[in-house]
């Protein structure tokens, strides 16, 4: 008697149902959209900025006819005078970023890795401080200054009115409690063995944050720096408030030079909008990297 023998295929991982990579489909279609609806406004700024006015007056900003040129942006960059601005907006941004991440790592490292009565509620505070409109204290802030008597060799309006130092204090009080709730969440994920481990060496407070802490917080400080460079340089409203000089404003109240009195010429106005977001958009392809691990790396951490 033969036996025949029969093989019965074994199903893999492949054939078993519902084991079929998901496609996520609706995902990448909300993104897709999401990401045209960022891009847009500044592609269309983009090709504005490229067109004489004499060919939009003609055919229209919705059309696509007429020569292409960098007229605009020589013009805007003369007549706007953005090489002065962009240096007013660095002595501005640059002290406000570094003093807002020194002082929100010295609240976050306090709050997080130090067990002591108030920590907590400093933290609670910090960040509803997050949910107070700026807009609400511009009137109080602005007595303020102006009320406080300065020696004219330090303030030539003999207050805080008219300076930068306004700014870099009214920005960095503004973003310390952002700052401060991330950090203290990303240093609460590091271990506890590394600063115990020290205290047992005999390392101080001062010692833990600045030779154990600080350096493992990069990727945070990289993200943070990132987005901190973007919310200051952007920042329209309190320069406009506190400096009444106009060689002392922002790159982003260059604009209001390319306005007309009767008429505005809205190429020229697209090549000085352009012009500004070109320092954020280099900031930003330099830290990518680092922006993107600062802001997952916490996910990974069990």
């Amino acid at each position: 008697m033969t036996t025949v023998t029969t093989r019965v295929p074994v199903a893999g991982p492949s054939a078993r149902p519902g084991s079929k990579a998901k496609r996520h489909y609706a995902t990448h279609l909300v993104l897709l959209v999401l990401a045209v609806m960022w891009l847009l406004p500044l592609g269309w700024s983009l090709y504005t900025a490229l067109r004489p006015i004499e060919s939009t007056n003609e055919h229209g900003y919705f059309s696509f006819a007429g020569p292409y040129n960098f007229d605009n942006f020589v013009t805007a960059w003369n007549q706007g005078g953005f090489s002065k601005y962009f240096w007013n907006s660095v002595i501005i941004t640059a002290p406000t970023v570094l003093l807002t991440l020194f002082f929100a790592s010295l609240m976050a490292f306090a709050v997080s890795r130090v067990s002591w009565k108030f920590n907590v509620t400093l933290l609670i505070l910090f960040t509803a401080g997050n949910l107070l409109p700026p807009q609400v204290l511009a009137a109080p802030l602005f007595q303020m200054f102006k009320h406080l008597d300065l020696p004219y060799w330090f303030s030539d309006s003999g207050s805080l009115l008219n300076t930068y130092i306004s700014v870099i204090v009214v920005d960095t009080a503004f973003q310390i409690g952002f700052c401060t709730f991330v950090l203290s969440n990303y240093m609460k994920a590091l271990s506890q063995d590394l600063t115990e481990a020290a205290l047992v060496d005999g390392a101080g407070i001062w010692t833990q944050y600045w030779s154990i802490i600080m350096p493992l917080c990069r990727p945070a400080f990289a993200a943070l720096g990132t987005l901190e460079v973007i919310f200051v340089y952007n920042d329209f409203f309190w320069p406009l408030l506190f400096i009444q000089s106009g060689d002392r404003l922002p790159v982003t109240t260059a604009i209001n030079n390319l306005q007309g009195v009767f008429l505005s010429n809205y190429n020229l106005l697209a090549a000085g909008a352009t012009i500004t977001v070109i320092p954020t958009l280099i900031i930003y392809l330099l830290l990518q990297r680092q922006f993107v691990a600062g802001l997952t790396l916490g996910s990974s951490k069990g």
